[in-house]
């Protein structure tokens, strides 16, 4: 899961979580309150992933790469939008796409 999590006026987390065999990691970054859009890119090979996300939908930053343990057949995504804490908001997806692997070969790979 790619996600961002509004905490107050000040800050929210971008995450990411990946499970395994039942368990789950997550992680997370501080980003700054007033972004209020951000495109995310998953990319696969075989089991391994990479997630990314950017603030313009152009330059794409690492959020992390992982190992999927059941993940080299096929797979089933999809998004979604969600209000724990009593609140509400409007959430708006666009632009998804399905297209060639976007991660590059880790052979001569510049870093970002």
């Amino acid at each position: 899961k790619g996600s961002i999590e509004y905490e107050n006026k000040d800050f929210q987390h971008l995450g990411s979580v990946v499970t395994n065999h039942g368990y789950s990691d997550w992680a997370t970054t501080e980003i700054r309150a007033d972004v209020k859009k951000m495109w995310y890119r998953l990319s696969r090979r075989e089991d391994d992933y990479c997630i990314e996300c950017s603030v313009d939908g152009v330059k794409f930053s690492q959020m992390r790469v992982c190992h999927l343990h059941e993940g080299g057949d096929k797979i089933r995504f999809g998004v979604y939008a969600c209000s724990p804490e009593e609140s509400s908001f409007k959430a708006v997806f666009k632009h998804m796409q399905i297209m060639e692997c976007q991660w590059q070969a880790h052979d001569g790979q510049q870093p970002d």
